[in-house]
């Protein structure tokens, strides 16, 4: 019974190599458009990636909650949670910049030939969420707020970008996530966020009320209209949400 949230945990880790294995498999197919000029586009499959890392995080919240359920919490599972979350919301997601880095950098004059060092930066993420998940394993009181961004979180930030890019149909935002600058400044605000000791809030409770939970009820609200007024822009809005709000409530998240 002990081993139970274990292999949930492990579970988190297997998908999270799936997502990786989808990341590689698509890499940038070279075509021209309908007036023979050259297109460079990243497959559509690679939106599997993003689902492989959604369902990493279903299995991260539920090896917590059995875990808590069978009283089987373990210094084991702290460290194979850590380990897991390393693989499937550090390295899958900066892989996901990865590309994205190749294809912004390749649709340039001359990109095809662009220095390897423009796509180095994506792999800040896993490095960061490396040094976040240590800290966060040897810092005890990290159990009803965060100091930095949840791994978790940025990982599904990240996630979300293939699945944006292919079904949010404005050039605006294709251009943006397209664009290196771009890209390059997610990755140096969210390496920041999570080495950062800004407090966040731990979306765990110690009761239901409303009073010692505002902060939890309000995000669950804004994220609710996220989705249906923003559908798959939801995820953005909702990460945005979650720092101001954490901000906002500060005494009531540490």
């Amino acid at each position: 019974m002990k081993n139970i949230p274990n292999i949930f945990t492990l579970l988190n880790l297997f998908f999270g190599c799936l997502a990786i294995v989808f990341i590689l498999q698509n890499g940038i197919i070279s075509a021209t458009d309908e007036e023979g000029a050259p297109l460079l586009v990243v497959p559509e499959k690679i939106w599997l990636a993003s689902l492989f890392i959604g369902l990493a995080a279903v299995i991260d919240f539920l090896d917590g909650f059995v875990a808590r359920l069978l009283k089987a919490g373990s210094e084991m599972g702290k460290q194979l949670d850590s380990l897991s979350d390393l693989v499937s919301f550090g390295v899958a997601p900066g892989m996901i910049v990865y590309q994205f880095l190749r294809l912004s950098v390749a649709r340039e004059e001359g990109g095809l030939d662009a220095s390897f060092l423009w796509l180095l930066p994506a792999f800040i993420i896993p490095c960061a969420a490396a040094w976040r998940l240590a800290r966060f394993n040897l810092d005890t009181s990290q159990s009803y707020s965060f100091k930095g961004m949840p791994v978790p979180t940025v990982g599904m930030f990240f996630a979300s970008l293939p699945l944006i890019y292919w079904n949010v149909n404005e050039p605006w935002v294709q251009n943006l996530l397209l664009n290196k600058w771009f890209l390059l400044g997610l990755v140096a605000l969210f390496s920041w966020l999570m080495v950062s000791s800004i407090p966040l809030m731990a979306l765990k409770f110690k009761d239901f009320s409303v009073k010692n939970n505002m902060p939890k009820y309000l995000l669950a609200l804004i994220s609710l209209a996220a989705i249906f007024i923003l559908q798959w822009l939801a995820v953005p809005a909702i990460v945005l949400a979650y720092v101001l709000i954490s901000l906002l409530f500060k005494s009531k998240t540490a």
